[in-house]
């Protein structure tokens, strides 16, 4: 723990546990203070100074562990780690001020890009996150309903061999009455879905590898296809099930959703300050500067469809149900 928090002293997180120090030094610490925030609890103390449960959170925030209006747990483990983390930042940010390297150049340079960073935080928490609602997180995810295309979905079974002699014969043994399931657990090859009976779960047919397109687009539920050629050998496939593909639900949805209309708010509030301000860049932009947002949210709906035309057993679309 205390090897991770050194490391950690270089990041803002640990540069806001010495602003914080720097704010409270040469004062005592009454040990009955008022909490910061409602609800607040302390958890911990250092020499007297406390360490309240909205310090770990936005510690847990800071490194990404939560999101900005998420829950966090004082029993959980995840608490549990970042109060012991919280701990060790204060302890060595106390030690750095016995040293006097708050007083440096260096020191004070990294603190205001600190505090810029924190009072933009708060600037967005405050301006942000209440503006929006369920209901607008709930117009969004019905527009995307409405924009997606609805596949079908499949669910097959595989028993993966080497040669076509040997699924021709697997095939007969099949067609005389052996049960799938125990085959593909006695001979198939593909490791990942022998030991459940060959079952590879629901996967839609537009992200179906182009060798099972011939063989499964007809097929009907119950139906034992092949053998065809794919990647590491040749298969058989049965299907289990047919049905139209499951959306994600607006709860599965929710978080990205809440990340693109914030980032939508932000971008839209740092164009009218730019607007405002008079900002010289002094450098030219690289031509291969990062790449840009795109224009509209990118849900686990609109996940890139690339197939694979030889994989034995094809990938499933993000956020896709089973």
């Amino acid at each position: 723990m205390v090897k991770r928090s050194v490391l950690r002293l270089v990041y803002v997180p640990a540069l806001v546990a010495l602003s914080l120090s720097v704010a409270a030094c040469n004062k005592t610490t009454v040990s009955n203070e008022a909490p910061p925030e409602a609800g607040d609890v302390a958890v911990a103390r250092i020499d007297g100074e406390t360490i309240w449960s909205s310090d770990v959170r936005a510690e847990a925030i800071a490194q990404g562990q939560i999101g900005p209006g998420e829950p966090l747990d004082v029993t959980s483990d995840l608490f549990s780690r970042t109060l012991e983390e919280e701990v060790d930042q204060r302890l060595l940010a106390k030690a750095a001020m016995a040293k006097g390297l708050e007083k440096s150049t260096t020191a004070q340079r990294r603190l205001r890009a600190a505090h810029d960073r924190i009072l933009g935080d708060m600037l967005v928490e405050t301006s942000i996150d209440r503006d929006i609602d369920d209901k607008a997180v709930k117009d969004h995810y019905d527009e995307q309903v409405k924009l997606s295309k609805q596949s079908e979905e499949i669910r097959t079974r595989l028993i993966l061999l080497k040669t076509k002699p040997e699924a021709d014969a697997a095939l007969k043994q099949l067609q005389g009455g052996a049960l799938f399931e125990a085959m593909a657990m006695e001979k198939s090859i593909d490791q990942g879905t022998r030991f459940n009976g060959g079952d590879m779960g629901y996967f839609t047919t537009d992200i179906m590898p182009q060798a099972y397109k011939g063989v499964l687009a007809t097929a009907k539920t119950g139906d034992t296809v092949g053998p065809v050629q794919v990647d590491g050998g040749w298969a058989l496939l049965r299907v289990e099930d047919r049905r139209p593909e499951q959306l994600p639900t607006l709860e599965e949805e929710r978080p990205i959703i809440m990340r693109y209309l914030i980032y939508n708010q932000v971008a839209g509030m740092l164009n009218s300050l730019r607007k405002k301000a008079k900002v010289e860049l002094l450098v030219k932009p690289s031509q291969a500067s990062g790449a840009q947002e795109p224009d509209s949210a990118t849900t686990s709906m609109e996940a890139d469809e690339a197939s694979s035309d030889s994989s034995a057993a094809p990938t499933k679309k993000a956020g896709q149900k089973t």
